[in-house]
């Protein structure tokens, strides 16, 4: 996997795991949610300044963003559509 690809795969990873919306955690981070898709859909290349709020709002150190994953893990699913409450 490129950098784009491991981005997009832990970002939504640990996105589906805190059960956070795309919106939710632009909104926490104060990047604009369509720029978050777009980085899961591996349309954009952020900035280290962007990866760190990221990382930040998604509790983890800015490594896990970059992190390979293990050995037959599966790509995270999608969360269920429609807003969450606190979006």
């Amino acid at each position: 996997m490129n950098g784009r690809d491991l981005l997009a795969w832990n970002m939504r990873r640990l996105r589906v795991m805190r059960d956070m919306s795309q919106e939710r955690l632009g909104n926490d981070a104060g990047v604009d949610r369509t720029y978050v898709s777009r980085l899961e859909r591996r349309l954009e290349n952020p900035t280290l300044s962007i990866l760190d709020k990221l990382a930040d709002t998604l509790g983890v150190h800015i490594s896990e963003l970059l992190r390979e994953p293990d050995g037959g893990e599966v790509a995270p699913k999608p969360l269920r559509a429609g807003r969450r409450p606190g979006t």
